[in-house]
């Protein structure tokens, strides 16, 4: 490293050599509050929460009700400093640049006690020209403004008429008017995740001298011709040219592994100058395709384009290049009204299993590379191809979608926009032309990235009149509607990126919408494009209430994060579910509430005396009751793929709300904060598999449907197993005849009468049984054993308390836990802790003596410890 840098100062040095020069402003820099009582070190990239944390002013924000206590930290208005010596002789350089990649949020910066500008979008690059203030010795302030106080002075200024919601619910306390400031919408809280609404340095920031001319940016997009049956790439540079002469030379563009070189002839005027090329791959040469997880896979190619210019100035940029096509199909399906909506990858029509994305943590200096590995690899291993990234957190950073990249995980993005009516005045419509211009060109050549979409809940906040707008004010917010995401955002994407597709808003009714003007009557028609779905009052085991609609993009029920993931942030006498913390953690209104409705439901709640103990038992539980709604949802919508009942079906997409968490709190995340899975995670492992039966019952008759997410037919059997509650011996077991399940479809492929099923199993009632089943090719199983139970496990007829016990033993990296039990046992639950790692399954339902998991650790462990952190429940264990 200190090679390296001794290097670059050689080199930028030596200005007759070198003709551009980089020199970072990151790592440390003084802040202080306004009224000066804090002065402190912090780090840049970085936040003021993150400096005083490290500088042991604050505890950890996370920490009880510290999102309260510190909430004048966020009312101040702080500065950030930083004295520095230009490591070259700046004299030599014809432009001096300032580059921020990301300033939180509103600022006014000064060098050398002159404002060099002012900022005030948190998703903008700004860049400043400094070429003649800048000195050997040198001073940058940058004097922040309270997101809060902004916010609330910018709709103030508004007078002509109100943008609303004005503030959050009071269950969130969070802070008022996030929708007039471009920022992190979350950070003034959400129904999930706390208000540090931060202010910071929270990109790369440097300075940027250069002779002759400069490369603002390049970017690329794969472009498959159909006419012609080869692919190109459309390659797009900006240049800054402060030469006074045109500037001449080549273009040298290689892909080696595709056999591929082209040069090109290019003169650039002096100024700011877009240089576009188009490169023909050599159709000789076969270009393997990107293909999303569970697809194929994620082959990529290294191109190489160097820029070979007058006065020997060479510029260099290396990529990684992916082919691949994605086509969103709206069009008729027979025996049902409305369009489908479905996406195609490279002309395959591909079932979209996943989830949503949020910020992982409210302080982004802390969420690194690994963290981010972790999340998304999590999601991988969980059977999942698909995220949306929602917009009311951030666009995230390149490490994120070169994650997705090479894992094959199709993205969803919206862009930041989310549940709110936003303003239109030309200041805020120009600050947002600019960031998504930004965004696009950064991020669109990514292939993970299938779709952009305007805004989270936008178009049915307006439409289903969230804000009691009155009807003689709708034109007017309608108007705004349409001027801010189909005038100014749907413009600069479409300029920006043609090669993949645009919606307005998520739920949208797609080109219905547009053809209804942009905004549709009924935005959650499960006849056209997607919906978000949510109930906690109706019981999540009656799959006759989920709709059958052609994408789902929202859906879920909340659960609590494990006692070890709260107890970092939490004190004894937070540990119960009715206290003061656990309210105060809970952001949904009537949230720990509906948990326990719909637990009550179908399992008998905890009966300890051990208020710790109850605590505990009731957080397993509301995992529980989460993962299986979830399932039995998710379940419906994968059956739903290939079918049309009454003019409704043809389901192509489920994502679950939400994926990952903010914080330690209740959520409707499956993994919690850090990464640990919740029992929905290992859930979505069996729901999400390539090939899946799905049970479920309608009118006493139980149907078995065999889903298949694979390229080529599958010839199986079903087995279909009836076990007894009592006894650890099954019941009764049938196997189907073989049949054959076709490439990406849903099909029926069992049906029988349930008292028909339990009548041959001597015995069996609804009470005392529950029915197993998987799918088999030669005798072998493929895919997940599913189960159906046939009545709720609180009314079940000889559950008996199980005695499970483990032996660890190592086997290389991973740890075996062989299961031994006494008693058929439901929703076993493996823990160890805070040890990080996973097991290969969990919550499952035990109907034999013995079985062996698998736990993986994402660090160094022993036996001992695990031995020591072990614990084992399952359902009868809480009564």
């Amino acid at each position: 490293m200190r090679l390296h840098l001794l290097l670059l100062l050689a080199l930028c040095q030596a200005g007759h050599i070198a003709r551009a020069c980089s020199y970072s402003l990151r790592g440390s820099w003084q802040i202080r509050n306004a009224n000066g009582s804090l002065e402190l070190p912090g780090t840049v990239p970085g936040c003021v929460h993150s400096a005083l944390f490290q500088q042991g002013l604050i505890q950890d924000p996370y920490y009880r009700f510290n999102d309260l206590h510190y909430r004048w930290i966020s009312l101040d208005n702080w500065t950030y400093s930083k004295e520095f010596k230009m490591p070259f002789n700046h004299s030599k350089w014809q432009k001096v640049n300032l580059i921020f990649e990301g300033i939180d949020t509103v600022t006014k910066i000064l060098l050398n006690k002159v404002t060099v500008g002012k900022t005030d979008n948190m998703f903008n690059r700004y860049s400043f020209d400094i070429t003649g203030m800048v000195r050997d010795v040198n001073f940058i302030e940058l004097r922040f403004q309270s997101a809060v106080l902004y916010a609330a002075e910018q709709s103030k200024a508004h007078t002509g008429y109100q943008v609303p919601p004005n503030c959050p619910p009071l269950v969130q306390k969070g802070e008022c008017h996030v929708n007039f400031i471009r920022k992190e919408q979350c950070s003034f809280s959400w129904d999930w995740g706390p208000s540090f609404p931060t202010q910071g340095i929270w990109k790369d920031v440097r300075i940027e001298a250069y002779n002759i001319c400069h490369l603002n940016y390049f970017t690329f997009s794969p472009i498959y011709d159909n006419s012609a049956q080869e692919w190109n790439i459309e390659i797009e540079s900006s240049f800054d040219v402060v030469s006074s002469k045109p500037v001449g030379g080549q273009v040298v563009v290689a892909i080696p592994k595709l056999q591929t070189q082209q040069t090109y002839s290019i003169e650039l005027q002096p100024g700011e100058r877009i240089v576009k090329l188009l490169v023909k791959i050599n159709k000789n040469i076969s270009v393997e395709n990107w293909w999303p997880h569970g697809h194929g896979n994620q082959t990529g190619y290294n191109m190489t384009t160097v820029f070979k210019l007058d006065g020997d100035l060479n510029i260099e940029k290396s990529a990684k290049v992916y082919f691949r096509t994605v086509e969103l199909i709206e069009e008729p399906i027979k025996g049902s009204s409305g369009l489908s909506f479905y996406f195609k990858i490279n002309g395959f029509p591909i079932f979209l299993k996943g989830s949503n994305w949020i910020p992982a943590d409210s302080f982004q200096d802390r969420v690194t590379s690994d963290l981010l590995r972790l999340l998304l690899q999590s999601a991988v291993d969980a059977n999942m191809n698909a995220l949306r990234v929602w917009g009311g957190g951030i666009y995230e950073q390149d490490a994120f979608y070169e994650l997705c990249d090479q894992l094959g995980i199709m993205i969803w993005q919206d862009f930041m926009f989310a549940c709110a009516l936003y303003p239109t005045d030309r200041s805020f419509m120009d600050s947002v032309s600019a960031e998504v211009a930004h965004q696009i060109r950064r991020l669109k050549s990514h292939p993970s990235i299938i779709i952009w979409s305007g805004n989270n809940e936008n178009e049915a906040a307006l439409m289903m009149n969230w804000y009691d707008i009155s009807p003689s004010d709708y034109p007017m917010y309608i108007n705004d509607y349409v001027t801010l995401y189909v005038k100014n955002i749907r413009e600069v994407v479409l300029a920006g990126d043609s090669t993949r597709p645009f919606i307005t808003s998520s739920p949208t009714n797609g080109v219905e919408s547009t053809a209804e003007g942009w905004v549709s009557y009924n935005p959650y028609d499960t006849h056209f494009g997607d919906v978000h779905y949510y109930s906690y009052s109706n019981d999540c085991w009656n799959w006759k209430l989920f709709p059958k609609a052609r994408f789902v993009s929202e859906y879920g029920y909340q659960s609590w994060p494990s006692f070890s993931t709260l107890e970092k942030v939490s004190s004894k006498a937070d540990w119960s579910f009715r206290s003061k913390f656990s309210l105060h953690r809970q952001h949904h209104a009537h949230g720990n509430t509906e948990m326990l409705y719909q637990a009550g439901l179908h399992f008998k709640l905890p009966q300890s005396k051990d208020p710790l103990r109850t605590f505990r038992d009731t957080i397993y539980l509301t995992q529980v009751t989460q993962a299986q709604c979830v399932k039995i949802e998710t379940e419906f919508y994968r059956r739903s793929r290939s079918e049309i009942v009454n003019g409704e079906g043809h389901t192509m997409g489920a994502l679950y709300w939400q994926l990952n968490d903010v914080w330690q709190a209740p959520s409707w995340s499956s993994l919690e904060y850090g990464g640990k899975w919740k029992m929905l995670h290992y859930f979505a492992q069996h729901f999400f598999a390539a090939l899946l039966p799905v049970g479920f019952e309608d009118h006493n008759v139980f149907y078995v449907y065999g889903v298949s997410d694979l390229h080529s037919d599958c010839r199986v059997t079903l087995t279909v197993r009836v076990h007894t509650w009592s006894s650890l011996e099954r019941v009764c077991s049938h196997v189907t005849r073989h049949f054959v399940i076709k490439s990406g479809e849903a099909i029926l492929i069992y049906k029988k009468p349930v008292p028909s099923l339990l009548r041959r199993c001597w015995n069996c009632t609804r009470q005392s049984c529950v029915v197993s089943f998987y799918l088999s090719a030669d005798s072998k199983p493929l895919g997940p054993t599913n189960y159906h139970f046939l009545s709720s496990p609180k009314e079940a007829v000889g559950l008996q308390k199980a005695h499970i016990t483990a032996l660890i033993s190592q086997q290389g990296d991973t740890f075996a836990f062989d299961l031994e039990t006494s008693a058929v046992a439901p929703f076993v639950w493996l823990d160890v802790g805070s040890i990080p790692g996973r097991f290969s399954d969990n919550g499952f339902l035990m109907t034999e003596k013995t079985r062996t998991i698998l736990f993986y650790p994402w660090e160094p462990t022993s036996k001992s410890k695990l031995e020591q952190s072990f614990h084992v429940t399952s359902l009868t264990n809480i009564y």
